[in-house]
């Protein structure tokens, strides 16, 4: 039958909401016919009903883009508009399920991994729409390698996202900041003996001890650098002496993850006594060698003894991204002790890094 035929009765069943018989109508239909926009929105209305949401969605917004008809095109709209409503509920109803759970209001992280380059695109839309961004800022918000601290709140919304983002290809992961204060971290002032490796060490509580493990033990290790900041007075243009903050260097920090102990041995240039224990250079002493040729040494030998274990070395791109969350930074405890001017966001930020690495490889 053709469409002026059929037409009465499908819009007849369609004002009754019969669509599994506005279905089978259309179905008569020949190809042509069936992409009439009147039929195509029969059509993505009868989706909708089935909670068919991206076909439904998919032909709402190609009636936009090419139908020139007034009332076809506004209740394409209105179908958009519903199941935007649609989708905004499920998602509080979602997120208050989640965080319902006295674990799920606890202060967590939801951190996004790289993409390559050529799914950037695809993610882009993907992530927008979830997080109800634009396509450009969206884009911009997906880091290329490495990670990225997108939000913090509760772990338990932060989850929800997580899921979501996973289900449609973007890495990502969450963390509860519980998780992380969690891990033991000894800060080493030296090693005393290397086979088995033991060091001379400070605990979380400030208590100086010794701590014997194996060099099998380490699954993985943490490199990166902490900027060192320094007030500095400086002439501008005019001759003026201004008075401003610089980074005049950078502390190198070291850990290795003992997953089994749940602990994390932290070597530091900045707390490394060189002096004593075991020496990875016969020049180690010497009045001549330096602080950063001694930490390499230092670095070489660690390498000798743990081998291929991963390492994760992308500290700086992360703490960019980390110190703009200064309030969620102050329930991570740095351990680190440096003689500040001021307190700044970026020991912590390491310490984030190091037990975000920890928990993630426990999670995978």
């Amino acid at each position: 039958m053709s469409l002026s035929e059929l037409l009465p009765e499908i819009t007849k069943a369609m004002t009754a909401k019969n669509y599994r018989g506005a279905a089978k109508l259309i179905q008569q239909l020949g190809d042509p016919e069936r992409q009439s926009p009147l039929i195509q929105l029969y059509v993505a209305q009868i989706y909708e009903a089935s909670q068919k949401n991206q076909k439904a969605q998919d032909i709402y917004r190609r009636l936009l883009q090419d139908s020139s008809n007034p009332k076809v095109m506004s209740q394409a709209r209105q179908g958009l508009k519903r199941l935007e409503n649609w989708e905004q509920e499920q998602r509080q109803q979602a997120i208050a399920q989640a965080k319902a759970d006295p674990e799920g209001e606890k202060l967590g992280v939801l951190i996004l991994e790289g993409i390559h380059h050529s799914d950037r695109q695809a993610a882009a839309q993907k992530f927008a729409k979830i997080m109800q961004l634009d396509a450009y800022s969206a884009r911009l918000q997906l880091p290329s390698q490495g990670w990225r601290l997108y939000r913090t709140g509760a772990i338990g919304e932060m989850s929800f996202y997580r899921q979501q983002l996973s289900a449609v290809g973007i890495p990502c992961f969450a963390v509860a900041a519980a998780e992380i204060n969690k891990v033991n971290v000894f800060t080493v002032h030296y090693l005393q003996g290397a086979d088995p490796p033991t060091v001379i060490c400070v605990n979380d509580a400030g208590q100086v001890g010794s701590l014997s493990f194996q060099w099998q033990e380490v699954q993985q290790q943490v490199v990166g650098l902490i900027p060192w900041f320094e007030e500095v007075y400086a002439m501008d243009g005019r001759r003026n002496m201004q008075h401003k903050t610089e980074t005049l260097d950078y502390i190198q920090v070291c850990d290795l993850h003992l997953p089994g102990r749940q602990s994390i041995i932290r070597f530091c240039d900045r707390h490394y006594q060189f002096a004593q224990g075991v020496f990875f250079s016969p020049q180690q002493v010497s009045s001549q060698i330096t602080v950063r040729t001694n930490w390499n040494h230092l670095l070489s030998f660690l390498q000798q003894q743990i081998g291929t274990v991963p390492l994760w070395s992308e500290f700086t791109s992360f703490g960019e991204t980390a110190i703009d969350f200064t309030e969620f930074l102050k329930h991570i405890p740095s351990h680190l002790s440096f003689s500040r001017l001021e307190a700044t966001p970026w020991d912590p930020a390491f310490q984030l890094y190091s037990g975000l690495v920890f928990r993630h490889s426990q999670q995978n």
